[in-house]
Order: C-alpha cells, then structure tokens, then sequence
C-alpha cells in the first residue's frame, strides 16, 4: 500500500496504536513524525497527503520531539488536519497553517436534567425553535449587529465580554477552556477586513462540519468520572461544534500572506510554502500571536452566546427553571503557550493543534476545580448519523501527546467525493427514517457532511483509549441535527 510518496514499510510500529516515520526518513527532518493509528486508519489515509504533510511539518524550525498526527488525520493546509506540533518559544516558529483558519474552532457541550422518556415527543419543536434561535449557513448573520467597539471588547475579552452584555452566565466561563479568553489577544492586530465578516456573527453556526445537536446518552462506561461531569443515562445533552467564522477566516489568511512575503528574509526554507510561518518571537510572530488570540476570544464569544439561545429555547418549551448547564468547551485550531517535560527538562513551547485538542490529565491546574481529580473532558464529534464520545484526558496523553487528543472521527472522502456518493435528499430521507430530526436548508450541504465522508468514529476513539491518551466516559446519539 502507498500512502502519498510513503510506503507502509517506511512506517515503524512503536506499539499496536503509535506508527513512526523516522528520522532518517528525509534529510531535512528535524525530529520523527509520530501517528497514533491502527491499519484500518492507515487505510482510510491512503489516498491523500496527510502523512507526507507530517514529515513536512518534521522540519519546522525549533519543532521538539515529535511531529504527531491524531486518528483523526487527513490533508489539510500546511499541516495534516489532526496535527500537533510543539515548537521552542526561544527558537521556533509559528505557523498559521498549523492552526487552522477557523482559529479556535471547538466543541461546547451542555447538559440539562430531562430524560429523553420525558420529552422525546417534544423534539421536533425543539428542533424548529432552535433552527430558528441560531443563524447557520455560509457567511449567514446573526442578531447581534456589533459596533465596532463592542467588538473589539470581545476580541479582547472573549466570552466573558458577552456575559458583561447579559448573555450567558459566570458559571459558564468556569467550565470553558481558559475561561473563555486569551489574555494576549490585541484586537489593533486584527484586520478592518476581518473584523467586517466578524461584525454580525456571533452567535452563528456557519456551514460545513458545524452543527448544533441535541443528543441523548445512550451509554455510560465510567459511572465515577460521569457522575462528576454530571451526566446520566438517557439525559437530554446539547453539542455544538463551531468557530470564528470569517473573523478567524480572514485572519489567517492575512498572515499567512505576510509571513509567505517574509520567508526569505528569515532564512528559512520550506518543503511547502502552506507551511508558512514566522520566528515566535518575530514581530510578525508576536502579531500574528496577539491576533490568533483576539480571533479565538470571537469563537469563545460565539459559541458561549449560541448556548445561551439553546438555553432559552429548552426554557421556553420545558419551562423556566429548565436546568441547562455547560460541561466544557473545548478548542481545536489553537497555538498556546504551555510547558512541557521534554528531554527530562520542563520547556515553553508554543504547541500548534489543529484539528486536535487538549486532553489534560488528573492533577492539572488550569482545569476546573471539580475537574482536577479525574482530568479534563473531552469531546469527540462523530457525524450526523453515529454517536459522538466524551472522554477524560489523561496523565499518559501528557507524556506522549503534549496532552493533546484528535477532535472528532476526520474525513476520509473529500466534500466532493461525498456528493458523488450519496444525494442530499437520499441522506436526508435514510436520516429521518433512522430517527434523527433534521433541520437543514441545503441538501447539497448536507451530502458534503455525510457519514460516509468521515472515518469510523468508534474505530478512532477505540485507538484513543487504547493508546492511552483519554478514556472513554459516555457515548451520545444524536436527536435532532441542526446544519448551517
């Protein structure tokens, strides 16, 4: 079998679940490309160009130990989707493409106290009303039309901001990822361009993998860590997964441009200009840094506001004291600073995830008090059509993925290979008669995002647990399926 210009035998098995391309592979590799895998997802990745982007991002400068690639890997810009990437603040770069453009894209999981039993004939009113509370599809606004200064308040700010204009509670920035802000975030080094496709978009879903569902949990494997997250078999629970929209969009693209003009002056030479990328403590770097943050601050907004309208809807139809709390929201397509243990020595790095997220175990400070004992929630998208995981980050994901873990099951067709595959309208009928409310404008969107364009979601989350970085807590299935 040949993987792009790879072959399975230039793949050495560390262990049932971790591949190797080594070192020796190519002269310009700074450090082994590491996959946590098995052959059916080695597989599934044949076709594209996800592994040879591995090797690539192996020669970033100041890149430390391992370029690693999730379950969930296949081609993307620069960097394989899947990808992380730990670079030396001292003497690294930072790469746009490493990130994503849909900066700080993530997954907010809510849980309210209703059983499905309960409600299951109320679903498709809930899922009219909540089509019609949160704005979805391609460049669609939203309510909220943002001055200019309240924007940059958020971009500032984050979630937090929105909770100041009466959205949302303080209850839910403890259980969000840094509380819903990064506090390096400069809203001066975000374009105008950017901040005019941002203006009227929070609280919007967009189009493509985004998706609002409501879901029940249809399985509990680990009753201790469950009951902490506070979940329950047969609960009512709302997944929304969603970005930055054309905010973050546009500031990618802003740097990538800048950093491409650059590459020259810096000396530093790429396998492929998509990897473009600046020194971290560059201006440029430092730039970019400030303004992936404020971008991130606008998905955390976003999202934190979208929850506070599904909030209001379950409180319309079931009731004022409806309980609808926030587990965690997780982020993906985000460069933080964090240390690490690397070589033995505790090291700043600046770790690049994209289309991966943090998975921090037991112990760790910066998670929420009631999470310190048992590690961070994880949460894993599956499709419209399967069930979608939570998990717990573990001590050993810290030791071997930079705490790191992939953010859903990840394509293995092309939006276009899907279309070819299945109709719209054929999907939409297989859904509907298998149970699943649907509430989608396009049915050509929606054949793009069809469960058979993304690889097996529980075969991805089975090397997850068996490579040791996060174990497995609840299963969820999906109720009603809202789609940009």
């Amino acid at each position: 079998m040949v993987i792009s210009e790879l072959s399975i035998r230039d793949l050495v098995q560390i262990t049932e679940n971790i591949f190797e391309i080594p070192k020796s592979f190519r002269h310009d590799m700074r450090v082994p490309a590491r996959i946590f895998a098995n052959k059916r997802i080695l597989e599934d990745i044949a076709e594209d160009k996800s592994l040879s982007q591995l090797v690539n991002v192996a020669t970033l400068p100041g890149i430390q130990e391992y370029a690693l690639a999730m379950p969930d890997i296949h081609q993307g810009y620069g960097f394989p989707i899947g990808g992380v990437a730990a670079m030396s603040v001292d003497n690294g770069v930072i790469s746009p493409g490493g990130i994503g453009y849909d900066i700080n894209c993530g997954v907010r999981l809510l849980a309210t106290e209703l059983h499905l039993k309960d409600v299951k004939h109320d679903l498709e009113v809930l899922a009219t009303h909540l089509f019609n509370a949160v704005p979805s599809g391609v460049g669609r606004g939203g309510l909220l039309e943002l001055t200019m200064d309240k924007l940059n308040l958020i971009l500032k700010n984050g979630a937090s901001q929105m909770v100041k204009f009466g959205y949302g509670e303080e209850s839910d920035l403890e259980y969000c990822e840094e509380r819903g802000c990064l506090a390096i975030a400069d809203p001066a080094k975000v374009s105008e361009q950017a901040k005019k496709r941002g203006a009227d978009q929070v609280g919007t879903l967009g189009a493509g993998n985004h998706f609002l569902e409501v879901q029940h949990v249809e399985k509990i494997y680990d009753v201790t860590i469950a009951k902490t997250f506070g979940l329950f078999e047969g609960q009512l629970v709302i997944m929304i997964h969603c970005g930055s929209r054309g905010l973050g969009h546009q500031t990618c693209t802003d740097y990538v441009r800048k950093m491409v003009s650059k590459l020259d002056e810096w000396g530093i030479n790429l396998p492929d200009r998509e990897l473009a990328c600046a020194p971290f403590k560059s201006p440029e770097g430092q730039d970019y840094f400030k303004a992936m943050a404020a971008s991130a601050n606008f998905a955390w907004a976003n999202r934190h506001t979208i929850g506070h309208n599904v909030r209001n809807v379950f409180k319309k139809i079931f009731g004022k004291d409806t309980v609808v709390r926030t587990v965690y929201d997780v982020s993906h397509n985000m460069g933080k600073i964090e240390t690490h243990l690397i070589n033995g020595y505790e090291k700043k790095v600046v770790v690049h995830r994209k289309g991966a997220t943090r998975a921090f175990g037991p112990g760790n400070s910066v998670l929420p008090a009631k999470y310190q004992p048992i590690g961070q929630p994880v949460l894993i998208p599956g499709t419209m059509g399967t069930s979608s995981y939570i998990l717990a980050g573990t001590q050993e994901a810290m030791d071997i993925s930079f705490g790191s873990t992939c953010h859903g099951a990840g394509r293995r067709l092309s939006r276009t290979s899907a279309k070819k595959m299945v109709g719209g309208s054929e999907l939409r009928s297989q859904l509907e008669a298998s149970g699943i409310i649907l509430r989608c404008k396009s049915d050509r969107g929606l054949a793009e995002e069809a469960p058979i364009a993304y690889k097996d979601v529980d075969n991805v989350v089975r090397v997850v647990c068996e490579a040791g970085i996060a174990k497995k807590v609840a299963q969820v299935r999906p109720l009603a399926v809202i789609k940009g």
